[in-house]
């Protein structure tokens, strides 16, 4: 998906966001905008991809700042709201899949410019996919052998596991995160933190700290997975961004929640409606 005039301002307030939570030092956090607002103006274009300048833009600032993890406290706050919220709503499960598609994408209502209220709040309702290929993935998953299961923000990973768990009933799964912070997208240190280290069965990184999955610039091993899989769960946004650039196969199957204009047009979607498509 190519970026479109209204991602312009949102990474303008992305670089003003990542340089606040980086340094409380007014001089560098300055220049980190100053350095950050450069990447933008350079590289925007309505032939790249956002996630694309999203990247540098953060790298830019953690170089600036010398803070590693600028988002460190707001995935703090996001797995408080969801390890409050999960066994409330892991209870509307069955245990039908699409149940566990439908408990992953809620988590999907996190994001870094919304408020914890809102959050939660989007979280408590009942998820209705506005596009439902979850019976076609059920259907597909019974000619599968492996699964890469791209993870997003860290709050959701409590909401992720009954559904990676489930599909390793069926078939293998890997789960993939960033190798290092970007973001509030999940590491390893985040699911270690979360107290679920192990339970994922076998963790991956995309080798590339980029919101999404800039397949380029990823490590040859997640590239070889990437491949190989028979089918890739590709949560959130940021993955719809970069990887709907890539000719449709049928394999990729978005599980996410609209949060902006150009996601849900690209998707021909309402705004914060869900959607769970197989492309």
């Amino acid at each position: 998906m190519k970026a479109s005039p209204e991602c312009y301002h949102c990474l303008e307030r992305l670089v003003r966001q990542a340089a606040g939570l980086a340094t409380e030092d007014e001089h560098l956090r300055q220049k980190a905008v100053k350095e950050a607002r450069g990447v933008l103006d350079r590289d925007f274009s309505p032939e790249q991809v956002s996630i694309v300048v999203a990247t540098r833009i953060h790298q830019v600032i953690r170089e600036v700042t010398g803070n590693p993890d600028p988002y460190r406290a707001m995935k703090g706050n996001e797995l408080a709201i969801s390890r409050e919220l999960f066994p409330r709503m892991r209870l509307r499960c069955k245990d039908a899949l699409v149940d566990y598609i439908r408990l992953a994408a809620a988590a999907n209502a996190i994001d870094f410019f919304r408020s914890p209220e809102v959050i939660a709040e989007d979280m408590n309702r009942a998820v209705d996919f506005a596009r439902d290929d979850s019976e076609e993935l059920e259907a597909r998953l019974k000619g599968a052998a492996k699964v890469l299961y791209l993870a997003d923000n860290t709050g959701e990973i409590y909401f992720d596991l009954p559904l990676v768990k489930k599909l390793r009933q069926q078939v293998e799964v890997k789960y993939a995160v960033k190798p290092s912070p970007v973001q509030d997208d999940a590491t390893i240190e985040d699911i270690r933190n979360a107290g679920l280290e192990g339970e994922f069965g076998a963790v991956i990184t995309t080798g590339v700290a980029s919101p999404g999955v800039i397949l380029d610039s990823a490590s040859a091993q997640f590239r070889r997975e990437f491949s190989s899989a028979d089918l890739i769960i590709a949560k959130g946004m940021g993955h719809y961004e970069s990887l709907s650039e890539l000719p449709p196969e049928g394999k990729v199957f978005y599980c996410l929640m609209a949060k902006c204009n150009p996601v849900a047009s690209s998707l021909g979607v309402p705004r914060n409606s869900y959607v769970a498509m197989l492309r």
